[in-house]
């Protein structure tokens, strides 16, 4: 899987634990780019971003261990750019 593939498959697990369709974390990538996500959107898509943070925090009481900074995050490839993450998952939410 190439790093645009999987930024897709995340993008894509974002967009549905975002709208609660889905509203659990699979692992500790999920739930760390989760957390990213949730924190990037706050202000554009605010109950978008508390259904990610949930899930997060779901995975998080079971896992407190995987729990990283998001620069680590980045470090790990699980997200590209903030930026990025930012303006692609706004734009899927806001159904543009």
């Amino acid at each position: 899987m190439t790093a645009r593939d999987l930024e897709a498959a995340l993008l894509t697990r974002c967009i549905t634990v975002a709208r609660q369709i889905a509203p659990a974390a699979q692992d500790q990538r999920e739930t760390n780019v989760f957390q990213i996500a949730a924190m990037v959107v706050q202000s554009r898509v605010p109950s978008e971003s508390t259904a990610l943070m949930r899930a997060s925090e779901r995975y998080f009481a079971a896992h407190p261990a995987e729990r990283l900074a998001a620069g680590d995050v980045v470090r790990k490839g699980w997200v590209l750019s903030l930026p990025r993450l930012r303006d692609m998952l706004s734009h899927q939410l806001q159904g543009h």
